[in-house]
């Protein structure tokens, strides 16, 4: 089967139909649990809070949390986040709001930070659909 675009055809990387968001900055957080916290109960706080509360969030563009399954690399309980941004100003802007220090708040009872990557997208990217 052949596919051709006639010039009404709507195209995805001309008409944005499906480009990925326009982040320009990408922070990614190398997390370690606390002892004693349950990677479970983390885990869930995540899916059914942290992840929620992103659409409060007018600078965060996508949000997701891995749990590093590189036995050679991490400890249990290591984790990494991403986190695309319109720009570090206007994320900045989010670290202010009563949400964000909600889930800091949250957060610092069971994890922390140990490391942290911040930088520019070079270019779009690449995402499938």
């Amino acid at each position: 089967m052949s596919f051709t675009m006639s010039p009404d055809t709507p195209h995805p990387a001309r008409d944005g139909a499906h480009a990925p968001p326009a982040a320009t900055t990408v922070i990614v957080h190398r997390i370690r649990l606390l002892g004693g916290v349950d990677p479970e109960r983390f885990e869930s706080w995540v899916r059914d809070v942290d992840y929620a509360a992103c659409p409060r969030l007018p600078g965060v563009v996508a949000f997701a949390v891995q749990r590093v399954t590189d036995a050679g690399a991490a400890s249990p309980g290591e984790y990494f986040e991403v986190i695309e941004v319109t720009a570090r100003a206007d994320f900045e802007r989010d670290m202010q709001s009563d949400t964000f220090r909600g889930l800091v708040a949250e957060f610092e009872k069971m994890a922390t930070v140990v490391a942290e990557l911040t930088g520019d997208r070079v270019g779009p990217g690449y995402r499938s659909r």
